[in-house]
């Protein structure tokens, strides 16, 4: 069963998530295994971040890689929400 893990992130800006993907990108974890869908969502200048992954093992092997990439950008961590995919409706 997939899951869903939304993140809300202090001093996650739109320029520091941009610098997340870059450091992602070329740590060759830019699109995880795993992770079905990627959808980051601003608001008041902050950036929110709701993906769709296989698997709690899959979410954790890329923590590795993302975790010290926003720790060294200043972001405040924040524990995710993470439920259980119950229905999606693509268009």
């Amino acid at each position: 069963m997939a899951l869903g893990i939304y993140f809300v992130h202090e001093g996650f800006t739109p320029e520091k998530y941009d610098e997340a993907i870059q450091k992602l990108e070329a740590a060759g974890a830019g699109s995880p295994k795993g992770r079905s869908s990627h959808f980051a969502l601003e608001s008041d200048g902050r950036i929110q971040v709701f993906d769709v992954w296989e698997s709690q093992e899959d979410f954790d092997a890329f923590g590795s890689t993302l975790v010290p990439i926003l720790t060294d950008l200043g972001v405040t961590l924040a524990a995710p929400m993470v439920a259980s995919v119950y229905n999606t409706i693509a268009g």
